[in-house]
């Protein structure tokens, strides 16, 4: 169970995480304070500085601070399908239809208890659509899942 839960946060953060630097890439005072400085200390402190001020908050909802919130959030990290190695866990549970990796997903996904079966069923039902080849990348399967739920009434609410 704990493996589920674990993979429900993970995966949930990758689903969930899409973001350039929120507010933009000049957003805040940390991000003032530590212009065209480089390196993990100085982006640590600068994020520190956004935290615990709450700048960039405050930027985003008012357009100041050199933050802005009109532009596309973009992630270019790996897919924590892959990471934390549950694709293949995934890809089981899938092809049978129910198991503790396909939950650990809808959870991530948010989809309520009530709704998980059905989710389970349409996962199962598409599982040649999200696996669509024998080396498909976990980045292509959660795209592929999000363009089921898309499909279907019941689960596109929850992307």
């Amino acid at each position: 169970m704990k493996k589920a839960i674990l993979a429900a946060a993970l995966l949930g953060s990758s689903f969930a995480a899409h973001a350039e630097a929120p507010g933009g890439p000049g957003c805040g005072w940390g991000n003032m304070l530590f212009e065209g400085k480089s390196g993990l200390p100085f982006h640590l402190l600068a994020t520190i500085v956004n935290g615990t001020t709450g700048n960039a908050t405050f930027g985003m909802t008012t357009g100041t601070n050199g933050c802005s919130t009109s532009g596309s959030l973009t992630y270019s990290g790996q897919s924590l399908l892959a990471m934390n190695g549950v694709l293949e866990e995934v890809a089981q549970d899938m092809a049978v239809g129910e198991g503790e990796a396909l939950t650990a997903l809808s959870m991530s996904m948010g989809v309520p208890a009530a709704e998980r079966s059905h989710f389970n069923a349409v996962m199962h039902e598409n599982f040649a659509t999200i696996f669509s080849a024998e080396d498909v990348t976990a980045g292509e399967v959660a795209d592929n899942i999000v363009a089921v739920m898309k499909q279907d009434q019941k689960l596109a609410k929850f992307i």
